[in-house]
């Protein structure tokens, strides 16, 4: 639009022929925003605020009387506050590149000053110190002109052909040759030891790969050896199985033939004498029975007899009373009791030879003092002749 005029971001427009600024100042200023300017009767110009650079180039002489050339480089802007816009406004506004010299000739004074209250060991190895001091110096003289700086380097410092710093500088070369020598030393000892250890490995590979080598070999003449005994083992493990399928077949054969010697004789045998057993013991049962049987048979033969005798007993028993002295009372029933009393005696005397026979059968023996059955007849027998010398007397 006519007339509205903007300034850029890292520019301060300045408007002078209306109304004064702030503080009394002959013009205004804008920064950040637009403003209408009215033509022909308002003129407006732009202070930059952009970073400015000055380079110092300046021989000066420390505390000790060594002249030194030092190389500073300083960066500076306007301040952003309007006074500082309008301080540097008035002073460098139609000459904005006198801002560079002028602050150039600054820091030289303030450095020249600095640097003679110092030492060259000092500046040399407190360099920051000295770009610090130099700010801080230079501060209230640079805010009076609307500017700021923002940094302050020490490029160089060199004493020419004085060579104090480079005496200065010889015993910590001198340290560093001698670092450097033993570093050199160390990486050298360090590069034959790696080349030692290196000779160790190869020698030890060689090694490993010669033992390797002669495992290989002799693991090869075994793996031969094994081979050309692989036929005669082979052939001697054949005999040796058909060896022990032989001894196994002949155990076999023996454990069969003792079966059928077992089955052939021990049996027969033993079958055999079970049956001699048997007939023996059967024919002792048998004589047992035959015994007992022949026994049983003279006892029934002795009482056959004994009862075939028994009328002769009675007779001669009646005989013996013939010639006796017998009164018999009672007429013919006395009579009857004498003889039914010698029939019960001879009864008696049957009994009595029964029982002898049956304890002679138990002893399987007879006493010569015992009668025979006989012999108890004519005991009797004879008892009862006795009895003819007298009467008897029958009740």
């Amino acid at each position: 639009m006519f007339g509205y005029r903007v300034p850029a971001p890292d520019e301060a427009m300045l408007i002078s022929g209306g109304r004064r600024g702030l503080g009394g100042a002959p013009f205004r200023v804008v920064t950040g925003h637009g403003k209408f300017v009215i033509p022909f009767f308002r003129k407006t110009r732009f202070l930059t605020l952009s970073m400015c650079e000055s380079e110092v180039t300046e021989t000066c002489v420390t505390r000790q009387g060594i002249a030194l050339h030092v190389r500073a480089v300083i960066a500076f802007k306007v301040g952003n506050d309007h006074e500082s816009i309008i301080n540097a406004g008035q002073r460098f506004l139609s000459d904005q590149e006198q801002m560079s010299v002028l602050t150039g000739r600054i820091f030289a004074g303030h450095l020249r000053a600095i640097i003679g209250s110092m030492t060259v060991e000092e500046i040399v190895t407190e360099r920051q110190k000295l770009a610090a001091e130099v700010l801080d110096t230079s501060k209230t003289e640079m805010a009076k002109i609307g500017l700021i700086v923002d940094s302050l380097q020490i490029q160089s410092i060199d004493d020419g052909d004085a060579g104090y710093i480079d005496a200065m500088s010889a015993p910590h070369k001198a340290a560093i040759q001698r670092q450097a020598q033993i570093a050199q030393a160390q990486a050298t000892q360090a590069s034959v030891e790696a080349e030692q250890a290196a000779a160790r490995k190869q020698a030890e590979y060689a090694r490993q790969t010669a033992i390797v080598k002669a495992e290989y070999s002799a693991e090869v003449d075994r793996a031969q050896a094994q081979a050309a005994q692989a036929g005669p083992l082979a052939q001697a493990h054949a005999q040796q199985e058909v060896l022990a399928a032989q001894t196994e077949l002949a155990q076999r054969q023996a454990k069969l033939r003792q079966q059928q010697l077992v089955a052939e004789i021990v049996k027969p045998a033993e079958a055999e004498a079970e049956r001699v057993r048997v007939l023996a013991a059967a024919e002792a049962q048998r004589m047992k029975i035959q015994a007992e049987a022949a026994a049983s048979y003279d006892r029934v033969a002795l009482d056959r007899m004994l009862i075939d005798q028994l009328p002769q007993i009675v007779k001669e028993a009646a005989g013996g009373l013939a010639g006796a002295n017998v009164n018999v009372l009672n007429g013919a029933d006395g009579l009857g009791e004498i003889a039914a009393g010698l029939v019960s005696q001879g009864l008696t005397i049957l009994d009595s030879v029964r029982q002898n026979l049956n304890s002679q059968d138990a002893t399987d023996s007879r006493r010569p003092e015992e009668p025979s059955a006989s012999g108890l007849l004519q005991l009797h027998s004879g008892k009862e002749k006795k009895s003819d010398d007298g009467p008897v007397d029958v009740d």
